[in-house]
């Protein structure tokens, strides 16, 4: 065969199938955009409808399209809208203003403008509710944008050079069909050195693709520019052979300012979350939905059944506010095969709006084919707001909030002991929540409805302290006018906690031994034995194993009060929990002060995590009520500075002697407490590391 039959065939071939395969192209770039736009043939059918004209029409796409323009219109007008349609068909072009049923049922004046013979017989009209609120036309308070009012449709062959030229393009472009068959496709460019080689590695991409998008400054007749939004689509036979090329192109001038606001925006909106999880997929045709997995339908609370019964589909999904978002990822697919990822909400089947980051790649473009990855965002925004659900936690734990393994060990102890009227020793840092501990455990006690009395030790002196724990007769000293009762006595029958028992004088210790062993005590002063019934629960924040070395506790005091011995982990050692207490603390303090506070920024919490809180869940309570203090808008406001800087300084002011001990501890917790691995890694012998850990003061307790 020779070359120049087989050029005829292929241009015969495609002077036959190339207006209906650039028919579909076009099709899939009018029907998504947020303005109003239809496509009617001359008999006023309308063949396609962009998303916003199913919003304008109140009517999904399938209703819309067959039905005539003027169906549209209250009947009174329908007669001025057969005389615009035949001066339209006349004159080739026409602007005015329309009266449409709008989904209320009342008519609304439209502004629309229309070109013909976009294609032949094809003509766009593009609408605009003028009766719309003025904020939702501010990107072009002008009127109907010209990339909307028209668009350039021509056939390229193989080689690049005009096979058919339609009235669009001439309009757009200034060229008559005689002027632009048979050139090649770059004389629409300005020139330049790398203009070939970019056309050929256009067209080269598009084959292989199948489809393709570029922007870029192209040229009119009259010498001016314009910025061109141009869509390409590989035209093959049905062997797969490449024929020609379809092309639509636009005048994007004042888009082009639109669309670099929207990515400049998007490169400021908060980063996509580090660990991504899909919580959907589906694919669909135009804005049908025929195909969407389990998680996506979850994700929206809709059926398999309505999936079936096209209840639902993607404009019933998308709030208004996100059209322009969703245009441009749109254009994106259509250019690049796939779009940038973007965030929006997403309207479940229930009303409720999921965030969501959305990732669209274009399939096929003809019919046009679409599959969306959908990312659940909500993890993330509950990461940041104060709403989060907490873990349940029983009301006997009041304010001990978490889910940490570490606090959950504390409160199985605490419910294990609780019913029995055993001695409970709480160890632990100050700050950690020790006095908690033990109201819980009163609370679950069969002591629950009888008194829970407390005593600090460390702040009542020294003097003074006995008088405190067992009372005094009248006279007994200088001073005791009346008879006192002691905390032993007011609580009979029920709880009595000592908090900070280690900093009991070591005279006063075996008398507080004797009342607990023999259930009975004297006042100061008195003579009368008086017999209690008083279940103990004791803490301390000191290492009574060193004090009992250094003769500052007694040996049968200690193993007397530690019966049933809990240990309250430090912060450090459960940093899961500092979100969930921050967001506490955050709702606690804003509701006493009125502030409306909704969020934690990640930056914030991160630098919660990350700080070691020397002073545990006090120093963290103590640290937001403050940051609540300062912040003025929703979301919180805290001074990070200065636990940034304490750390600074923590790290510049601990001794050796203090170092080497984090590190032991830190190695023994990590190897579960066994000393002998905690050697290995140490590069110790094992007992090396004993008498280092004898030298240091490390105990069992603190691992």
């Amino acid at each position: 065969m020779c070359p120049a039959s087989s050029q005829s065939k292929a241009s015969a071939w495609l002077m036959e199938n190339g207006p209906k395969e650039l028919e579909l192209l076009f099709r899939a770039i009018v029907y998504h955009p947020a303005d109003p736009i239809l496509i009617a043939d001359n008999d006023r059918h309308t063949l396609e409808a962009s998303a916003g004209a199913g919003k304008l029409l109140g009517l999904p796409r399938e209703k819309i399209i067959g039905r005539r323009v003027d169906d549209f219109a209250p009947s009174k007008f329908k007669p001025q809208v057969s005389q615009l349609w035949r001066a339209f068909l006349e004159q080739g072009e026409q602007e005015g203003t329309l009266q449409l049923t709008g989904p209320d049922g009342t008519a609304r004046e439209v502004e629309f403008t229309a070109r013909r013979n976009v294609l032949p017989v094809r003509h766009v009209i593009a609408l605009r509710d003028k009766s719309a609120p003025a904020e939702s036309q501010d990107e072009f308070p002008e009127g109907i944008p010209s990339w909307v009012q028209d668009y350039a449709l021509y056939l390229l062959d193989s080689e690049g050079s005009v096979a058919a030229w339609y009235a669009g393009a001439e309009r757009i472009y200034g060229y008559r069909a005689h002027e632009a068959i048979g050139q090649d496709v770059s004389f629409l460019y300005a020139g330049g050195d790398s203009l070939e080689a970019t056309l050929q590695e256009e067209f080269r991409r598009t084959e292989s693709e199948g489809h393709m998008g570029a922007e870029g400054w192209q040229t009119r007749k009259d010498g001016s520019r314009f910025w061109a939004n141009a869509v390409t689509m590989a035209l093959k036979d049905e062997k797969g052979k490449l024929q020609g090329f379809a092309r639509v192109a636009r005048d994007f001038s004042e888009r082009h300012e639109k669309d670099e606001k929207l990515r400049r925006s998007r490169e400021r909106s908060r980063p996509i979350p580090s660990q991504p999880t899909i919580a959907g997929v589906v694919s669909g045709e135009f804005d049908r939905i025929p195909e969407a997995n389990d998680a996506f339908l979850d994700l929206v609370g809709y059926s398999r059944e309505d999936l079936a019964s096209g209840c639902m589909s993607w404009p019933d999904l998308t709030p208004p506010q996100y059209a322009a978002l969703d245009e441009l990822a749109h254009e994106e697919g259509l250019r690049f095969g796939a779009c940038t990822p973007y965030e929006k909400e997403m309207i479940r089947k229930d009303g409720v709006r999921v965030p969501v980051l959305v990732a669209t790649a274009v399939l096929k473009l003809c019919p046009f084919r679409w599959i969306t990855f959908v990312q659940d965002l909500r993890e993330r925004d509950r990461a940041e707001s104060i709403e989060d659900e907490e873990p349940e936690i029983k009301q006997d734990f009041e304010e001990m909030v978490g889910s940490s393994a570490a606090l959950k060990r504390v409160l199985r102890q605490a419910e294990v002991v609780a019913p029995t009227d055993a001695t409970v020793l709480i160890l632990g840092e100050t700050g950690t929540g020790k006095e908690l501990v033990a109201r819980a455990v009163h609370r679950m006690s069969p002591r629950k409805h009888l008194p829970f009395v407390t005593l600090n030790c460390a702040a009542i002196p020294t003097g003074l302290l006995e008088s405190e724990l067992f009372g005094y007769e009248r006279g007994a000293f200088t001073g005791a006018l009346s008879q006192k009762i002691g905390r032993f006595e007011m609580a009979h029958r029920g709880t009595l906690f000592l908090d900070e028992v280690g900093d009991i004088p070591l005279d006063l210790q075996p008398k507080l031994l004797r009342a607990l062993q023999e259930k009975a005590f004297e006042r100061l002063g008195g003579t009368k034995t008086i017999p209690i019934d008083v279940r103990l629960v004791a803490a301390t924040n000191r290492n009574l194993t060193q004090m009992m070395g250094d003769k500052l506790f007694r040996s049968d005091l200690y193993y007397r009060l530690k019966v049933f011995p809990i240990t309250t982990p430090p912060l450090r050692d459960r940093p899961e929990d500092i979100p969930i207490l921050a967001r506490h603390f955050t709702k606690k303090y804003a509701a006493k002060m009125s502030r409306d506070i909704d969020k934690i920024p990640a930056e914030t919490m991160q630098a919660l995590v990350s700080w070691h809180w020397p002073g545990n869940i006090r120093e963290l309570e103590n640290f937001i009520e403050r940051a609540v203090i300062l912040s003025r808008g929703p979301s919180l406001r805290a001074p990070l500075a200065e636990i940034r800087q304490d750390a600074l300084e923590s790290a510049g002011s601990a001794t050796l002697e203090q170092v080497e001990r984090e590190h032991v501890i830190r190695v023994l917790r990590e190897c579960g407490g066994v000393v002998t691995t905690a050697a290995t890694r140490l590069g110790l012998h094992r007992t090396t590391l004993n008498a280092m850990m004898r030298k240091l003061g490390i105990t069992r307790n603190e691992l």
